[in-house]
């Protein structure tokens, strides 16, 4: 199940994962937490990201079941009731006494019971003389100590030896006279109504006058302890009635953000270094929403069904550069979309398999390496995300697999298609047909703090897009023909646990891309390096800083009037003259569990590779819901 997890794409670090005994876990990759970008044709991958998955618990009541078991188990470590085989009512015994001990949780059940004077445990509870409100100077003091030392109704610790440094509650004596009761009521129909070992005296005539005595003065008390258990059942009974599913557990994230940028002049035809426009974007506020089914019908598989809606849409069009998109984009018009629908399997103990026609992409297939990966709680920029080779080929639905080949190294392939079902034009849709990608990651834990992905891709462009969605993902001028492209790229992604509270890492990419019917090649590159800052200034925040080129064609050597660098200026060869670089800052306050505000803000200095446009500063405010 761990290894499933894993080819859902939690962002936990590989060294982290010890795979045969790891918990289904998913990120905004689910599971500690993977990305998904993809939705259908409808929409581009790149522009929907749904949420991080968690473990699936599809055994609601069991748990709660399992939880009182284990109090039990702990009660019987602690305090131990002397066994007879008469006793067949002995563990509902404890577990009365647990459930009073446990303040926590007999008040989510019985909010009128009166709470308990002490907030320590029945189980710590080894002599009469502890009880809090029962003192020595009362009658039921004397009268149950005395039961205690001649039938030996508590057997108290391990060593049989009383600490005298624990003082209860009267339903705490309530519960410790109930097992004296519960003990000699089945000693007394053995011969001469004493045990069969003999190790006690029989029960005498004055002791069944204490015994009458103590049940009518804590007459209230033990009838309350039954109260409590039977909310306890009822409670149960109720969970199980109203489940969502056995086998299904619904997971959700919601995402409301209020962004902006400046207005910086731009150079659209860069030819004469004179901007020709200003960019402009409006402040706006926005939302999305994810919602995920997660099923398993053998304990061994996942059914991932995932809708995505949202109305942030990209500013590339206004800015006239990619390179200012947020990382929580979701431009469907808050129409309700498929963005994942995926199988996902073991077919042996350390290889899964992952088959769907929606949610299958190298993103949701490689392991996550960078800790500030995820739309709701990681970067708020697109380029912060991830390395951006990783988006190439916008792949949608497909095959991939994730074998764990030691504890050390595994290994992730995928096969993606951008519009599988598409049953027309071979040359623009279809499995095997219009943009598709094969890829592979090494991921590699050399030490136990470091997590290295190796990363290599090969994808068919039919119209000379690379699909990566931030820089230069364009390979040839707008004013030549399309022409069909065979992307090769390669990478790495390094991160460093210097500490719980420190991480520093990086990636880096490559790619050359080849035409099909025409001579020369494109080459791109980016880079990143971030340090995060997991627990600043409170556990479960995160800091993050970054700077990085996003991808720039260094090198453009086909015929002249194709390449793009040169495009308003005869389309020559040659690669960028300028370089961009993106700068981010964010701080994740994690309000509760469910709750994260994060402010952020990233400038790119030079955008779009040409050092006559002014930099661009975006600034937004990110609250993000998960459930």
């Amino acid at each position: 199940m761990s290894l499933l997890m894993a080819s859902v794409l939690a962002t936990v670090p590989i060294s982290a994962l010890n795979l045969p005994e790891q918990s289904v876990i998913l990120s905004d990759n689910l599971v500690r937490q993977s990305t998904q970008d993809n939705l259908s044709q409808v929409v581009s991958p790149a522009e929907i990201i749904p949420p991080e998955f968690v473990q699936p618990d599809i055994t609601t009541s069991s748990a709660i079941k399992n939880k009182y078991e284990n109090i039990l188990r702990q009660s019987r470590e602690k305090i131990q009731f002397i066994s007879s085989p008469n006793l067949p009512e002995l563990k509902d015994i404890q577990l009365v006494t647990e459930v009073v001990q446990n303040q926590e949780s007999t008040e989510e059940f019985s909010q009128s019971l009166h709470p308990s004077d002490s907030d320590n445990q029945i189980s710590q509870v080894t002599s009469v003389s502890q009880l809090q409100d029962v003192q020595p100077s009362d009658w039921a003091f004397s009268a149950l100590q005395s039961l205690v030392e001649r039938y030996g109704c508590i057997a108290g610790y391990a060593d049989r030896t009383y600490l005298g440094n624990r003082s209860i509650s009267r339903y705490e004596f309530a519960a410790g006279l109930n097992a004296c009761l519960e003990k000699i009521n089945d000693a007394m129909p053995a011969a001469g109504y004493a045990y069969a070992n003999n190790k006690i005296n029989t029960v005498n005539n004055e002791d069944l006058i204490l015994l009458q005595r103590l049940q009518r003065e804590f007459k209230s008390e033990l009838q309350q302890l039954q109260q409590r258990v039977e909310a306890v059942e009822n409670r149960t009974s109720e969970l199980q009635g109203n489940q969502f599913s056995t086998t299904t557990r619904l997971f959700g994230q919601a995402i409301f953000s209020v962004q902006g940028t400046n207005s910086p002049d731009i150079d659209l035809f860069p030819r004469d270094g004179v901007p020709e426009r200003q960019g402009k974007t409006n402040l706006t506020f926005t939302s999305s929403a994810q919602l995920t089914l997660v099923t398993s019908f053998t304990g061994r598989d996942l059914l991932l069904t995932g809708l995505s809606a949202g109305n942030l849409g990209s500013t590339a069009s206004l800015l006239s550069t990619n390179m200012g998109r947020l990382g929580f984009e979701s431009n469907t018009d808050n129409n309700l979309v498929i963005s994942d629908l995926s199988y996902r399997f073991l077919l042996s103990d350390n290889l899964g398999i992952v088959v769907g026609t929606a949610g299958v992409n190298p993103i949701n297939t490689f392991r996550g390496i960078s800790p500030l990966e995820g739309s709701s709680d990681g970067a708020i920029s697109l380029f912060g995300q991830r390395n951006p080779i990783l988006s190439i080929g916008n792949g949608s639905g497909g095959i991939g697999f994730d074998w764990q080949i030691s504890d050390r190294i595994s290994l992730q392939g995928v096969y993606s298609a951008e519009i599988p079902s598409f049953p027309g034009d071979i040359n623009q849709g279809g499995l095997f047909g219009g943009r598709y990608t094969v890829g592979a990651q090494l991921s590699l834990a050399p030490t136990n703090n470091i997590d290295v992905g190796i990363h290599y891709l090969y994808s068919h462009s039919p119209d000379g897009l690379l699909g990566g969605g931030i820089g230069d993902s364009q390979l040839i001028s707008p004013f030549a023909d399309p022409t069909a492209f065979n992307t090769q790229a390669i990478g790495a992604t390094v991160a460093w646990r210097i500490n719980p509270n420190l991480q520093l890492g990086g990636w880096g990419g490559f790619t050359s891309s080849k035409p099909s019917n025409l001579s020369g090649s494109v080459e791109t590159t980016n880079w990143m390096v971030f340090a995060a800052f997991p627990n600043l200034l409170r556990p479960g925040n995160l800091g993050g800083v970054l700077v990085g080129q996003p991808p720039k064609i260094t090198s453009s050597t086909l015929p002249d009037g194709f390449n793009f660098p040169n495009f308003s200026d005869g389309g020559t060869a040659g690669g960028r003259s300028d370089t961009s670089i993106h700068v981010e800052v964010f701080y994740r306050a994690q309000l509760s569990d469910n709750i994260a505000l994060t402010p952020g803000l990233f400038v790119i200095f030079n955008p779009d590779h040409n050092a006559v446009n002014d930099a661009l500063i975006v600034g937004t405010l990110r609250a993000s819901f998960r459930f």
